[in-house]
Order: C-alpha cells, then structure tokens, then sequence
C-alpha cells in the first residue's frame, strides 16, 4: 500500500505481512483437453471508504473478475495498514486513522487477486477516510474563526477535586509529620483550600499537581475563581429538583437528618481528628487489631480519601449536569434557554446561552474533546504490554505541544469510570458500550445547537435536544450504576475472609475499606438526577442495606447477603445483563 501523502496512523502490530483468503466457486470436473487458463482481469472492492477512529474499521468485500467461472481466487494486500479477513479488507489490528489529523484523506491499497493457477491481476484502489463528527468542537456562528466550546469552570472544578483527593492521599501525611498542620483546624484550613479558597488569598495560587505535564501551571490560568462547595448539591438551587439541604437528602442516616455539604463536613473532621490522633502519637487499629497506617483509613472500615472524591463527584459534577444544565423544567434553565444570540447579551461571547449551558453539563462528564478516538483501555489509564498506545494513557497531547492541556486533552472522573465498565463487559454477551453512547449523543445535541445558532429551536427540534441529552445522561448513570455494583462485587469478595468458612489471614483491611467507600460515594450520587432510573423507596432501601460503614464484626454473613440484595435492586431497577453484572 502506498499513501499519497502523509496520514496519521497509529500502527502498534507491524510486520504482519501478506494475508490470504480465498473466493469464488468449486469445480468437481474439468473438460478433456483442459481448456488454457484465463487469468484475472479485475479485483472488486464493494466499498472504499473507511471510517475513522474505528479500530479493525472494515473497507469492504472483496470480488473478483475472471473468464474462467470454475476458477478459485485468494486475495493479498500489500503493506500493513490492511488485512483481508476471509474475502473482506480492513484495517490492521492497531491502525486506526483519524481524518482530523491528515494531511490527506485518501490513501491507496495494492490489491491482487489470485486463480488457482497462479494467475494473478493487481491494482491500485484509492480508499477515502471519512471524516466523522466524532469531536467535541464547533466552530462559532457570531464571531468568525473563534470555537463556540467553554467549559474552563467544570474543568476547574475537576481539577480542584483532583487536587484535594491528591493532598488527602500524597502530602497531608507528610505534613502532619512535618508538623506543618500542628491541630485540627489547621488540617480543616488546609482541606479547605482545595474545597472552598479564599478568593483573594488563596485561589490564585493553587497549583496543578496531580499531572506532571499540565499546559498550565496554576488552576487561575484555566478559569477565573471556583469553588467546589458553592456548586455541591443544594448549594446551587437553581434548576435542581430537590432541596438537598431541606429534607430531601437521603443514604446517610434517616432522610432529611443531613445535607450534602454537612456530609462532607463530618469527613472532613473525620479526617481531622485522625490526623489529631497521628499528632498525639496514637496508633490507630483496625478490626484484626493490626496498625491502620494511612492516616484517611478510618477504624470502622472508611476510606475518607475514596468517599470524599466519589461523593464529590457525585454531589457537584453530576448533580450539575443532570439537574442543572441538562435539565428541561426550568425557564431560562438547562435546556430551555436562549439561542438567539451571544451568551448574557455580550457580543464578546462567542457562543449562545444554549451553547453554553449544554457544554457546562458536557464539562462535567470529565472527556477529552476526542474521546472516542480512544480505546477504552486508554481512557480507563491501564495501557500496558502493547495492549494500547502508552502516549494516550488517560491523555493525549492531541495538538502535539508537549503538554496536556486539561481543558480538551484529559479524561477526569466518570468518563473513565464509563470505560472500565465497557472493559469489564467486553468479553460478555450483551457487553455495554457507554463511552459510545454518551460521546455520541453529546456531540449529536451540540451539533444540533450550534447548526442552528443564532435561531431558537423549534419545538420538534427541542424534543430532539432532550433526546440527545437523555440518551447521554442515561449512558453517564449506568456507567455510575455498573461502578457501584462492580465495588458490591469487590465489596463482598473483600469479606470473605471474616464470614464463616473464612481465612482471616486473606483479609485486607485497605482494600476493604477502598472498596466500601467507592461503592457508597457513587451510590449516594444516583439521587441527584431528576431522570434517576431508580425510584426513591428503592434508593433509600439500597442504602439501608448499604449502611454508612460496612459490617465486620458479628454477622458478616448476613451484611454479604444484604450487599446481594442491594445489587439485585440495581440489576431490578436499571435491567441489568445478569453476565455483566456477575462481571463487573
């Protein structure tokens, strides 16, 4: 094969040389003299394009041309961008082509089809890339040459709950011993700097530090000020569903007896008070009497760092989403506004107030404007020995700049957690493919926003709006969904070692404590949708069995059958494949 220009191709398996298959119809008898051989005279592909970003992304079915109908035929390509699969041409394993990114979009396959007798036809078929809408970028419809896309406020916030998980677990250790943090307060002030800066003290000094690479040093070069508290369910009431901070709070004792923001404020003294007891010189235990040593791991089986990020996550970036931004039962709110013109009657803006609501909620699925040229391993950050491209772990310096620009290059949160699941599943029979579902409906509903600025949507085209959003949310929560019963799965493998039968010596504190805590964070989250597929006597009983630490003394037993149920209510609720949820 031959390119007529330069493409961008990622090859990871090379050398696999020539492939065969062979075509065509049987003769059981042949005429006596033998007729003479006619060779080839044409080699047929029924398609030639390809798509892009298509991993084994197939060109079409090959055919060939012959006088001799009795002949059989065998297929080779030349190169290895391409192999043939029985009579059928397709990319390589490892090649994927990205339209974006080419300086052309065609390239040229050497085809030749072989007789029976050695006889053999060769061409040259020039393949065209199609170029998909797999992006999520737009062009502005009011000011010429700029992109309509803004959404540095979710990134900021991502980074900010990046940033407090990455103290919580990397540093504040090391500054209780350094005796940097000397009391409770000072452990609060410093959990604080990351959940609710100081505007004029603070936030402009919170440097990136969970990536080496970042573009940007500092979190005020990405956007103006954020908080993480402001935007934590009930916190922000406009367009949400629920009062969160007036009764309508549920999975954390009796409904209404707490809020979102004074959850995170008893996890936070939680974690206080275990670095207080580090101060002091106290040893913590755990349930077999053996040292706790990391100072987040809580004595009743809580892993603060897990549940505080997973909660987070939850409470702002997909109640944000869910019941802010794609929300359709609030004038001016979500979905229901303007499309008319620049964003709050400012021509500076580049985009409409529907533009921007949509990538708010975008903003807070956590994807790469270029998601879906990753694999899923790549998004789920486990690229290893060649089962993927190590440069696209997690993150991909798309613009080639030498660094990662976290507003477009970055997968956070949930948008991983979308592509674990897809991997946990692969192998089953009815395998998920959330990634594909919410990139493709959020790119679809943005489409369809910027294809008609600066006019308002019809109503028929605003039913298609919430279509697309609804579609996207619904993939975003069963990936949340499969995440919580894939830590039920881990959750009660975790236990089997202190229920009947078990070997106390297979139990691991940490992990149990991992496992627990991520499975309750993302849990309590599933409330805040206003489009939550599961009911709210489901939910509160969910959480009942759940509890608020797991069990690990007395009836273990029963706790693991309880964690069952619990993940029968989910399978029940969002019709679950039994396979993946056994998997996951």
């Amino acid at each position: 094969m031959q390119l007529k220009k330069s493409i961008l191709a990622t090859t990871i398996a090379l050398s696999m040389g020539l492939l065969t298959a062979c075509g065509g119809s049987d003769s059981d008898s042949s005429p006596d003299p033998a007729p003479v051989n006619s060779a080839p005279t044409d080699v047929v592909l029924s398609d030639v394009t390809v798509d892009e970003n298509t991993a084994n992304a197939v060109v079409g079915t090959l055919s060939a041309v012959d006088a001799d109908s009795g002949d059989t035929h065998t297929f080779t390509v030349a190169g290895d961008q391409f192999v043939i699969e029985g009579t059928t041409l397709q990319l390589a394993d490892g090649v994927i082509l990205d339209a974006d990114g080419a300086e052309s979009l065609e390239l040229e396959a050497e085809l030749t089809v072989t007789d029976n007798n050695n006889a053999s036809f060769t061409k040259t078929v020039t393949i065209t890339i199609n170029d998909v809408m797999d992006r999520y970028t737009f062009d502005s419809k009011l000011i010429d040459g700029d992109s309509s896309v803004s959404y540095t406020g979710q990134t900021g916030r991502h980074v900010l709950i990046a940033e407090l998980n990455n103290y919580i677990k990397n540093q504040l250790e090391a500054d209780v011993d350094d005796g940097k943090l000397a009391d409770k307060a000072a452990v609060i002030a410093k959990l604080n700097y990351f959940y609710s800066p100081d505007k004029d003290t603070e936030y402009d000094d919170i440097a990136i530090t969970f990536i080496d690479n970042s573009k940007d040093g500092l979190l005020s070069d990405i956007t103006g000020y954020k908080s993480i508290k402001e935007k934590v369910a009930g916190n922000d009431t406009g367009g949400q569903h629920e009062d969160w901070n007036n009764g309508a709070f549920a999975g954390w004792g009796a409904k209404g007896s707490t809020t979102p923001t004074d959850l995170i404020a008893d996890l936070f003294n939680r974690l206080a008070d275990n670095a207080v007891a580090k101060i002091n010189g106290g040893v913590r235990k755990d349930v077999l009497g053996e040292d706790i040593t990391k100072i987040y791991v809580d004595e009743n089986g809580v892993d603060l760092a897990q549940l505080i990020q997973k909660f987070l996550l939850m409470s702002v970036a997909y109640s944000q989403s869910s019941d802010d931004y794609f929300g359709v039962d609030t004038d001016g709110k979500g979905l229901t506004t303007d499309n008319t013109g620049p964003a709050k009657g400012d021509a500076s803006k580049p985009y409409t107030n529907l533009e921007h609501q949509f990538d708010e909620g975008f903003g807070y699925f956590g994807a790469a404007v270029n998601y879906l040229e990753y694999s899923d391993v790549e998004i789920a950050g486990k690229v290893a020995d060649g089962n993927g491209r190590s440069d696209w772990n997690g993150s991909h310096d798309t613009d080639a700049d030498g660094k990662i620009d976290l507003r477009s290059e970055y997968n956070f949160g949930q948008s991983v957690n979308a592509a674990k699941r897809d991997l946990g599943s692969a192998d089953n029979a009815a395998a998920t493919d959330y990634t594909k579902q919410a990139m493709e409906a959020f790119i679809a509903g943005r489409k369809l926003i910027n294809d008609n600025v600066p006019q308002a949507l019809t109503d028929a085209q605003l039913d298609e709006l919430k279509g697309f959003a609804m579609d996207g949310l619904d993939a975003w929560e069963r990936a949340i969904v499969a995440t919580v019963v894939h830590y039920i799965n881990d959750v009660t493998a975790d236990l089997a070692p202190l229920a009947t039968g078990g070997d106390t010596a297979d139990f691991n504190y940490e992990n149990l404590a991992k496992h627990y805590s991520e499975m309750k964070g993302f849990a309590l989250g599933l409330q805040f949708s206003e489009y939550a597929g599961i009911s709210d006597a489901d939910f509160v009983k969910l959480h009942e069995l759940m509890g608020e630490e797991p069990v690990l003394t007395g009836d273990v037993d029963g706790y693991i059958a309880e964690l069952a149920e619990a993940r029968d209510i989910l399978q029940a609720s969002y019709e679950l494949d039994a396979d993946n949820v056994a998997n996951w």
